[in-house]
């Protein structure tokens, strides 16, 4: 199934605004439709290493299959023949051999357990041989559906790039003091006081999420960029969890669906917090109502409010 490519809407010139406020605010909505357009090329790439290990693995279940096949119609073959060289003994030549009434008994049930299992060898063969087409079918399947994901990954990244430059140009039109009022609008409000030398989680995988996102402070922000050395929202809160051995996807939405569901009032260091609907941002809470999060273009990995503008929910990882 091929994805459907999320545009970001036109929108008006920072030159056209009224006042400088409104320049940065019109820079600060063109960054969050970019940013949820980053997202939703970072979720089509994880959506074709899906389809990539789907096809994978149904190449793989056809190699098993076929395997089996000729197994079970080497045995076929096995059986034929024996019956062809005349090595099978029928009921007949059993009466005949046989020296008692128990020794033909016993041969007889003998011969009637070797016809049983010739039949069930032949069942196998055509169970096995039904098995390696659906197998076949669905890799075939699976290849094709993986290159419409390829294929739709690339095209959101063209557009994405051409996106990203129209927005660089408008935020490098305004003046310093506009900057920041758009990083401001988007990437949340800065904080007065520096980040916290020290942050305690109550779980170590938790700590070392917390730590290794703690340790990019300063990292540029970059679309779509999942470190070691520059970062999105997702790309960094992958990143911390990678280090404590917890596989994230590269994309915010399918973040804020793993885990369980926390309250505000019940966050705790380590606490995955996300923003709008659909989801589009995504960062790690770290206590005191403050997160470490990859915020906007212009501004670096950074700690900041937790209540910033859009905050939708919170996620327990760990």
């Amino acid at each position: 199934m091929g994805l459907e490519l999320a545009t970001a809407p036109a929108a008006a010139a920072p030159g056209d605004a009224a006042t400088a406020a409104d320049a940065a605010s019109l820079v600060a909505e063109r960054g969050h439709e970019l940013e949820v357009l980053t997202e939703s090329f970072n979720e089509a790439r994880e959506n074709v290493e899906a389809q990539k290990a789907a096809a994978s693995a149904a190449g793989a279940e056809v190699a098993r299959a076929e395997t089996q096949l000729v197994a079970l119609s080497e045995a076929v073959a096995g059986v034929a023949q024996t019956a062809y060289t005349g090595r099978g003994l029928g009921t007949l030549q059993a009466f005949m051999t046989s020296g008692s009434p128990d020794e033909f008994l016993n041969r007889v049930a003998m011969l009637e357990a070797v016809a049983g299992h010739q039949n069930d060898v032949i069942d196998q063969v055509g169970a096995a041989r039904a098995a390696a087409e659906a197998a076949r079918r669905s890799a075939d399947q699976a290849a094709v559906e993986a290159q419409e994901q390829v294929d739709a990954a690339a095209a959101k990244q063209a557009l994405l790039q051409t996106e990203i430059a129209a927005y660089q140009a408008q935020y490098e039109a305004l003046s310093a003091e506009e900057q920041e009022q758009a990083d401001q609008a988007h990437g949340g409000r800065a904080l007065d006081a520096p980040p916290p030398a020290t942050v305690t989680a109550n779980s170590e995988a938790a700590q070392i999420a917390v730590d290794t996102a703690m340790a990019q402070l300063g990292d540029p922000y970059v679309w779509a960029a999942a470190g070691p050395d520059s970062f999105d929202c997702s790309g960094l809160t992958q990143y911390a969890f990678a280090a404590a051995g917890i596989d994230l996807p590269h994309s915010s939405r399918m973040q804020a669906t793993m885990g369980q569901a926390v309250g505000r009032a019940d966050l705790q260091p380590g606490d995955l917090v996300y923003f709008y609907s659909p989801v589009s941002h995504i960062g790690i809470y770290i206590g005191g109502g403050k997160m470490v999060h990859a915020s906007t273009f212009g501004e670096p990995v950074k700690v900041g409010s937790v209540d910033m503008a859009g905050y939708v929910g919170a996620r327990r990882i760990v």
